[in-house]
């Protein structure tokens, strides 16, 4: 599944990253700590977040995320946006809570 499908299938906007669209997301991780997600989160995952800053990217870009997804209706801040749309890292905004997100892209990458 990719970016652009997920979206069609789920409450999100598009913020920032529109070169990512085309990223394949294998799976998901949802954590707000930074130095956890890190350590926990796998390539081509999505990541859930309430973290709405450029440190979020720099992490999606080290590990090699497929995209963030801001939940909550948490906005990214545009230090975030500009460096996602240079990294190609898709930046999601939904107001659905992080529960919420986890159980619908859960239920759209596994089938």
């Amino acid at each position: 599944m990719t970016i652009k499908e997920l979206i069609r299938s789920a409450e999100f906007e598009i913020v920032a990253g529109e070169k990512g669209m085309d990223n394949e997301v294998e799976g998901g991780y949802v954590g707000d700590l930074l130095s956890f997600v890190m350590a926990h989160a796998k390539e081509k995952d999505v990541w859930v977040t309430i973290q709405g800053h450029i440190n979020s990217v720099a992490v999606a870009s080290l590990l090699g995320l497929s995209a963030i997804i801001l939940s909550e209706g948490v906005a990214a801040d545009s230090e975030m946006i500009k460096k996602a749309d240079e990294e190609g890292i898709p930046i999601l905004r939904t107001k659905l809570s992080s529960f919420d997100v986890v159980c619908k892209v859960s239920g759209v990458i596994r089938t």
